[in-house]
């Protein structure tokens, strides 16, 4: 059978690619992931043959091309062309849903944001005759390519292609509310073959379910692993200090593939470290879901690097950003359905520090629910009115096993005396004292311009400890060692040394130092920020006590940001002064600096509202504006000396080389920018550090050294 090699399915500066072996490889995944959930992989194979079939067509191959110019109107959708061949689909029913995986694989049916989606073309005659252009010519190409994948075809005439494509438009605009299922799982298909290229594809790492006895261990040293776990009841929420044991709890009370969602990029890491480590004897697969996952795996094979983001895991770590795509029905959200639907979610101290962000986790768990996931929520710090509203969205104790430990128990936590200072200067004082001693110091600031100005300021005054510097504006491969140092260099240090951070180190990252000076947070974030001091109990008694010091916010609210003044001020109010923090006071604590909480309204904004989806099958949502208070980065930048480096990397280069930022930070500056990859913004070498990471004082383009950049 004739191969047709030499039709693409990528351009030639990817490295070509073969169509006939692209759509196998699709067709291969597709078939396995609807065989794991239940569905007709027969039906899935056949889709992801047809998804790509349009690319035969000597308009699209053009494309491909080396020096090809797109005209301002051309217009071919390969997807669009695809659709002439679901005529090969006998059984209606099975071609309805070939449709919707070949429709709308790229782009929303209707208001995509270039109006290129299927019924944004207004003309369907014009749109017809320019997707069937030559159709006599190429189509017969496009049927033996099937035929070798296995498929059954006959010749298509053009008035059969024509009745295939209006079959289309009228079954799409017929569409109801919801998601679909087969959209997601070609997309998921196509994602995961398309990033192996060459690698073979090994379907049977697809969908293990863990083996998660390793976490049976029991331990007095962290009491919830003394507690069974075998509860009938679907959901679980777990309160319980730090260093309790709730990560092993959680994992025991999973039955299926998990989702592990922490809400930092360090703990991500940290998490990722320890399960890898702890299931390394079984044949879990445990992978990332965040922007330098590709560099994580450094040690791994290149296909594991790549496999990183893709569907089928046996454990997935991830931020909430990934499954707030689903409320807000960002595009690619079907795929993360088909990933997450009946599995375990744990979500592991979600931060709620705004009303926006309590009714997008509020949303998350009623979405979650509703895809027949068991949620399984953990936290030191929950105030009562949200662990309610939590409680009920999950069905009321019936369905909810509650797991909270004794005031006797609880009491064996209390590790940290309070100290409350009026400025940095006078919570300064204390480090010299800690240094003499050979503590390990860590000194958390709430914004990164504070955080480097507090590094700098020790660094000048103990230039013969070691001290590091560790935030989020760092080159994302420098940020990576510097996780690395904090945990294993820092973290196991014996002897006095200094960490100076932000928000990024409070959650999960297994470190324990001796000595804290933070700026006042919000108190559940404090309360994360202490448990990385004296983080590791022992069987002494009484147990062992250490201080953090805490330095009185500002009144000022861009001082403040990103919190705000009033939490602060409750925050700091509350915190006993020269006392130890007594566990048992701070389920009180929490409720008096969150006395009530506003549950604001989203549903104008989220696709699944009052247990309905509210958003036309096969269609996406751009961006939410709300997905910006999880402050998931949304822009990246590259210095200026780099540029070459990424305009001609790969995207673990690029990848390595981005700065995030926040686009409001950086994207009215005039700046130049690259226009691949991320399209990162490029800064001048003056605004960046790698001792420091991004200096915002010089982001500007009269620092760049050279203006030739394009």
């Amino acid at each position: 059978m004739i191969q047709h090699n030499h039709i693409l399915a990528k351009h030639q500066r990817e490295g070509g690619y073969p169509l006939v072996k692209h759509l196998k490889d699709v067709s291969d995944v597709a078939a396995k992931i609807a065989s794991c959930i239940g569905l007709d992989a027969d039906v899935a194979r056949k889709g992801a043959i047809l998804h790509d079939l349009g690319k035969v067509s000597p308009l699209f191959q053009q494309t491909l091309m080396e020096g090809f110019v797109r005209s301002a109107d051309f217009v071919f959708r390969h997807e669009i062309a695809s659709l002439l061949f679901t005529s090969l689909i006998d059984d209606r029913e099975e071609r309805y849903a070939v449709i919707e995986m070949v429709a709308a694989h790229h782009k929303s049916i209707i208001n995509d944001v270039g109006g290129k989606g299927l019924l944004d073309l207004e003309d369907n005659i014009e749109s017809f005759e320019k997707h069937a252009f030559a159709f006599d010519e190429w189509s017969n190409i496009a049927l033996e390519i099937a035929q070798t994948l296995g498929m059954e075809t006959h010749k298509i005439s053009i008035e059969e292609a024509k009745n295939s494509y209006y079959e289309a438009v009228e079954y799409c605009e017929k569409l109801d509310l919801s998601y679909s299922i087969w959209k997601g799982i070609l997309v998921a298909a196509d994602h995961y073959a398309s990033s192996l290229n060459d690698i073979p594809i090994d379907v049977n790492r697809l969908f293990i379910k863990p083996n998660l006895a390793f976490y049976e261990r029991v331990n007095k040293l962290y009491p919830l692993s003394c507690l069974h776990s075998d509860d009938n009841r679907m959901h679980t929420i777990v309160v319980a200090p730090t260093g309790a044991g709730k990560t092993d709890f959680l994992l025991r009370r999973c039955k299926s593939r998990v989702f592990y969602v922490l809400p930092f990029q360090a703990s991500i890491n940290a998490m990722y470290d320890r399960l890898n480590n702890d299931l390394q004897n079984t044949n879990a697969t445990i992978r990332l879901l965040h922007s330098t996952s590709y560099l994580k795996v450094k040690n791994n094979n290149i296909e594991e690097r790549i496999l990183q983001k893709h569907i089928g895991a046996s454990v997935k770590i991830l931020t909430p950003h990934q499954i707030a795509s689903i409320v807000f029905g960002i595009k690619g959200f079907e795929a993360i359905i088909v990933d997450i639907r009946e599995c375990d979610v744990i979500l592991d101290e979600i931060h709620t520090y705004t009303n926006t962000i309590q009714a997008i986790v509020l949303k998350m768990v009623e979405v979650l629910t509703s895809l027949g996931c068991r949620v399984h929520v953990g936290s030191a710090t929950l105030p009562t009115l949200l662990y309610t509203r939590i409680l009920n969205i999950l069905g009321g104790s019936h369905s909810v096993y509650e797991v909270s430990l004794p005031n006797n128990v609880l009491e064996s936590f209390n590790r940290h005396i309070v100290y409350k200072c009026s400025s940095t200067e006078e919570a300064f004082q204390n480090i010299q004292t800690s240094v003499e001693r050979d503590e390990k110091i860590l000194v958390v600031c709430n914004q990164i311009k504070r955080a480097q100005a507090a590094y700098e300021e020790l660094k000048y005054k103990y230039p013969n400890i070691p001290i590091m510097l560790i935030h989020s504006r760092f080159k994302r491969g420098e940020r990576q060692e510097l996780e690395e140092v904090l945990k294993n260099d820092f973290g196991e240090k014996q002897g006095a040394c200094i960490a100076v951070a932000t928000q990024v180190v409070e959650v999960s990252l297994d470190i324990s130092f001796d000595m804290m000076v933070t700026e006042c947070a919000p108190l559940d974030a404090l309360i994360q920020r202490f448990g990385r001091i004296n983080r590791r109990r022992s069987y002494d008694s009484p147990p062992k006590l250490q201080s953090v010091f805490v330095i009185r916010h500002s009144d000022k609210p861009d001082d403040a940001k990103p919190y705000d003044v009033e939490i602060l001020d409750k925050s700091f109010d509350v915190l006993p002064n020269g006392k130890i923090l007594k566990e048992v006071d701070i389920q009180q604590m929490i409720d008096y600096v969150y006395p009530k909480i506003g549950f604001l309204d989203i549903n104008t904004n989220a696709v699944f509202a009052d247990g309905k989806w509210q958003i036309a099958k096969l269609s996406h949502h751009p961006k939410s504006a709300l997905l910006e208070m999880l402050d998931i980065e949304t822009a990246v930048c590259i210095t200026e000396s780099d540029a070459d480096a990424y305009r001609f990397g790969n995207s673990m280069i690029r990848s390595s080389l981005e700065i995030p930022v926040s686009f409001k930070s950086i994207g009215f500056q005039n700046l130049n920018r690259l226009e691949v990859g991320m399209r990162p913004f490029i800064i001048p070498n003056k605004a960046y550090s790698k001792e420091i990471g991004l200096l915002a004082d010089f982001i500007k383009p009269s620092y760049y050294k050279t203006f030739e950049i394009i």
